[in-house]
């Protein structure tokens, strides 16, 4: 059975009737114009595995929550689907349960636990106890695990109310000195957050912003991981936005105050170092800092950064990534740096790993498609970067973007850029950033 039409019917659609209502829903929430598909087209790709054209693919996966390859895989009877869905896409579809929907349930539910954590704030008044403090690092942990793993909107909100209770909670005075650094430290990782949030919503101005703050919180922190980890954020929102010798003195700058450190932190900031030298075509920099990267990582003690994981620490698997980056920058193709970009994609491909996060695996794809351009591969190529063109747009942020805009460029370039598959390539990834509806602003 099409695994399309497993989903489907699991959640009671069996006819186009049915397929219909929810269809539009996730049309509309993406702000598509485009006709209905018809009776018939359901019924070819509902009964005769038809694959969708690519004007239907982003509704479809904004609707189900699964990729277009993953829906038209096929699933034997009676096997259990392997597919995982992706993170943070809502289903539209209608509920079975009685009563009280589910989604309302859990609004409900988080309301009550809010009101509750703001009693726990408030009760301290005359100091800060260990439950307000214990809240806030719970709460600081759940999102830094959640940044990469979810939708910017799914987390956005919640990111600026911790922040707010942080800050709320060290003007208040109350705070005994002992407690002061946590506190910070918790203040520091938030705005740190909230800067990344903001430059994947394409506000770098802002994002510089939240970085100073961040940085002021870290130094009162006395905090020397989360000092460098600030300045590697600062190189990466100038990488992002296109000015790359910012981003080489921020990274230059981080690397150099991360020596000491044991933790991951000084491996990230070396990955930045080389893929700025990277765009600059500084070719012997990419391959010295690429290999100093390569022996430090058999040296890396893992540090409380590293054990907050998400944002916080530098995985191998993104390490590989970073690396594979630079080689795309740099128009490198081959077979070895292909294999490098394939294994590069492999080490993301399991949403339930601790260290997945779709915008990695997005710019993993991307390099991939690259490097395949490089090589003169353009049925590889848009293989390569499907995956991120079926994304919804609430996954669609900056860097994802700005990947997908690299690959446009090499597509114009070179004799296979006049191809038909190389055209059509181009207008999707002109199309691409076009609808975000769900980013926050």
């Amino acid at each position: 059975m099409l695994f399309f039409r497993h989903v489907l019917e699991a959640r009671g659609i069996r006819s186009f009737e049915e397929f219909l209502p929810p269809y539009r829903e996730a049309a509309r929430r993406l702000g598509v114009t485009e006709p209905d598909p018809a009776p018939k087209t359901f019924q070819g790709w509902l009964y005769d595995g038809r694959k969708p054209i690519r004007a239907f693919r982003p509704v479809l996966v904004e609707m189900l929550g699964y990729s277009i390859e993953a829906l038209w895989t096929q699933v034997p009877e009676g096997a259990e689907p392997k597919s995982a869905p992706l993170s943070g896409v809502p289903f539209s579809g209608p509920h079975a349960e009685p009563g009280m929907a589910l989604n309302e349930m859990k609004r409900t539910g988080a309301m009550a636990a809010r009101r509750a954590k703001e009693f726990v704030l408030g009760a301290d008044r005359d100091r800060v106890g260990d439950d307000t403090l214990g809240l806030l690092s719970e709460e600081v942990a759940r999102l830094v695990s959640a940044y990469p793993r979810e939708p910017l909107s799914v987390i956005w909100q919640d990111l600026l109310t911790a922040q707010e209770d942080v800050f709320r909670v060290l003007e208040g005075g109350r705070a005994r000195p002992a407690q002061l650094r946590d506190l910070h430290f918790n203040a520091g990782v938030l705005s740190f957050l909230v800067a990344k949030g903001c430059n994947d919503m394409e506000d770098p101005d802002q994002a510089m912003t939240m970085t100073r703050v961040a940085g002021f919180c870290a130094k009162e922190a006395e905090h020397p991981g989360l000092v460098a980890l600030v300045d590697g954020l600062k190189s990466l929102i100038a990488y992002w936005s296109g000015k790359t010798g910012d981003a080489l003195h921020y990274a230059s700058q981080g690397a150099a105050a991360a020596e000491p450190l044991h933790g991951t932190v000084g491996l990230w900031l070396l990955g930045l170092h080389a893929r700025a030298a990277a765009v600059l075509g500084d070719i012997e920099t990419v391959s010295a800092v690429n290999l100093a990267a390569t022996e430090r990582r058999e040296r890396v003690v893992p540090d409380d950064l590293d054990a907050l994981g998400g944002l916080l620490t530098y995985s191998a698997e993104k390490q590989r990534y970073y690396i594979v980056e630079s080689g795309a920058l740099l128009g490198t193709g081959g077979a070895e740096l292909a294999a490098q970009a394939e294994e590069a994609v492999q080490g993301f491909s399991d949403p339930h790993a601790p260290n997945w996060a779709f915008g990695d695996l997005a710019g993993a794809q991307c390099n991939l498609s690259l490097i395949r351009l490089h090589s003169g591969e353009l049925e590889g190529a848009a293989e390569a970067v499907r995956p991120v063109l079926d994304l919804p747009g609430t996954h669609r942020n900056n860097g994802i973007v700005v990947s997908a805009r690299r690959v446009h460029h090499a597509l114009s370039r070179g004799p296979a850029s006049t191809a038909s598959v190389a055209r059509e390539l181009r207008e999707e990834l002109e199309q691409f950033p076009a609808s975000r509806p769900a980013l926050p602003r």
